[in-house]
């Protein structure tokens, strides 16, 4: 590497890091002031609330506009080293523009790493600790709010629950059948059922069993019986923001056992895991297209530059909201809606590269 390298390098970063840093800051002032009520309610400790919430809380934010900042840095720093002549000095020198780009490459290549470590590994453990402060502090436990649940618990094995109250974990108008070659050979409904956190069981109170065999069926009734059932309570209350504590291993496995049960929320389950890939990737794509675009020396300067990357900025994010609506409510496949931004925004790259001055 050459000292323009080191010198693009620096720029790059010092920029990026420089522009995130700020907007933490400014979120974190803006958090605080809505917050500050529950803290003089709740009085959690200082410590937790600098450690356990704010230390945990930045690199969600970070993350979260990692592919927007790359993309102002990389526009901003360039368009004033074209203001001031220094792009036409390195050209001019024998430079290729390929050989120019190689240390914006390098350095997207290694915001992108970090931005995919920290939505896969990093932001799922300060996750974790975050929304445990904000559950005693800030929040009131959360309360399932669903009726008529039905979900597969096993190959073959579906449970129905018409009500299920979270706060004392108890379900209502309980069915279970199991299935053996597309026939029903058993059965089990209850008025209740409550969830025994010391033994792991489920009791279930008035209860009628039904063992179905080919010639023959029996029927079993009782008060109360304890049952061990391949369920557990967290999945009655699970909201969409606990997949943000998982892992990319942990919410990979979490999606085929939510497909094996059924569940209405996989598509916006599936989104979540490929923007942990997109997301990356779209940091590349768009320090591709701010080079490009800001890389000419004009008569608008570094504000022309500025509001041509805000408005392509601002183009991709909605664009990607739009095929996310279409993949979670409609038929397009999750990995495509959350991926055509990408593709169309490279496409885009690869045209004003080409047309880019050299």
């Amino acid at each position: 590497m050459k000292k323009i390298d080191y010198y693009i390098i620096k720029k790059f970063l010092g920029t990026f890091f420089f522009a995130i840093s700020l907007l933490v800051i400014i979120i974190i002032v803006f958090d605080l002031s809505e917050k500050i009520d529950d803290f003089i309610e709740k009085k959690p400790p200082l410590n937790e609330i600098i450690f356990s919430y704010y230390l945990n809380f930045i690199p969600y934010f970070v993350n979260l506009f990692s592919y927007l900042f790359t993309f102002i840095s990389v526009i901003f720093f360039t368009s004033k080293m074209a203001y001031n002549s220094e792009i036409i000095a390195i050209l001019s020198s024998g430079v290729s523009y390929r050989r120019f780009l190689l240390p914006y490459l390098f350095s997207a290549v290694f915001l992108g790493l970090l931005s995919f470590y920290l939505a896969n590994f990093l932001i799922p453990r300060t996750n974790q600790k975050m929304m445990q402060f904000e559950k005693a502090y800030i929040r009131n436990p959360y309360a399932s709010s669903d009726i008529n649940i039905h979900m597969q618990i096993s190959p073959g094995t579906f449970v129905y629950l018409e009500t299920y109250n979270a706060r004392t974990n108890t379900g209502y108008k309980f069915s279970m059948e199991n299935f053996k070659n597309d026939r029903l050979v058993y059965k089990l409904n209850a008025e209740r059922i409550t969830w025994d956190s010391i033994s792991g069981l489920w009791k279930i109170r008035n209860f009628t069993k039904r063992i179905i065999e080919k010639n023959d069926e029996i029927i079993q009734k009782g008060d109360e019986l304890d049952t061990l059932i391949n369920m557990h309570p967290r999945e009655f209350t699970f909201i969409l923001e606990d997949i943000k504590t998982m892992n990319f291993m942990e919410l990979r496995d979490f999606i085929e056992k939510e497909r094996l049960k059924g569940s209405k929320s996989i598509k916006d389950y599936e989104v979540e895991k490929h923007k942990r890939i997109a997301f990356p990737f779209a940091t590349l794509v768009l320090t591709l297209i701010g080079v490009s675009i800001s890389s000419r020396k004009v008569r608008g300067g570094i504000g022309m530059h500025l509001g041509l990357g805000i408005t392509i900025t601002f183009a991709f994010i909605l664009f990607l909201q739009i095929t996310t609506v279409f993949a979670t409510n409609g038929n397009l496949a999750p990995w495509l809606a959350v991926w055509i931004p990408n593709f169309i925004f490279t496409a885009i790259g690869l045209v004003l590269l080409k047309l880019a001055p050299k």
